[in-house]
């Protein structure tokens, strides 16, 4: 299998999802400038595409995590994890391919627990954690996703001037940790 024709299949189907088009077989090789047996070569069912899909947004969400958080996420704190995540939502411009795993009501069940598999450890809270810590860094995250979905479909989100505000609210949960 070439790289290069997969990872174009990739970046053309989530070219589709920013123009607020839909993926399909068909049109995905349309836009990949392959024949649908071409990507089929690549990606066997529509399934396997999406997952593809979410695998390549995931993937490049934790180098961007990862990058701001200047540490691998195993040898950071979760604190420290919601807190680059937090930082990160709140300077990132989302698109569409943004919400890939809720793109296709059919196949939501398999993208999302593929999402939550791929990026749950991101969120993930040591054993013997208070509830008020849990508490705590879940408010932060539930923030910070609300900041992604409201800019990923542009409903409603936050005006430029207003997002010091949401962070230093963000902030002040998690420094208020028991």
């Amino acid at each position: 299998m070439s790289a290069d024709t997969r990872d174009q299949i990739i970046d053309s189907s989530l070219r589709l999802l920013r123009q607020g088009d839909t993926v399909s077989l068909e049109s995905a090789a349309r836009e990949a400038g392959l024949t649908k047996p071409g990507l089929m070569y690549h990606f066997r069912t529509k399934e396997a595409l999406m997952l593809g899909l979410v695998d390549a947004v995931i993937d490049q969400w934790v180098v961007e995590l990862s990058a701001r958080l200047g540490d691998t996420p195993e040898q950071a704190t979760a604190t420290d994890r919601v807190t680059a995540y937090l930082e990160w939502t709140l300077e990132r411009n989302f698109d569409a391919s943004d919400l890939v795993m809720l793109t296709d009501p059919r196949l939501r069940d398999p993208l999302t627990e593929r999402w939550s598999e791929r990026f749950g450890p991101w969120f993930a809270v040591p054993d013997g954690a208070s509830a008020a810590l849990r508490g705590r860094l879940a408010a932060v995250r539930l923030l910070a996703d609300g900041i992604w979905f409201a800019s990923a479909t542009d409903i409603l989100p936050p005006a430029q001037d207003e997002l010091e505000t949401i962070r230093t609210a963000a902030v002040s949960l998690l420094e208020d940790q028991p």
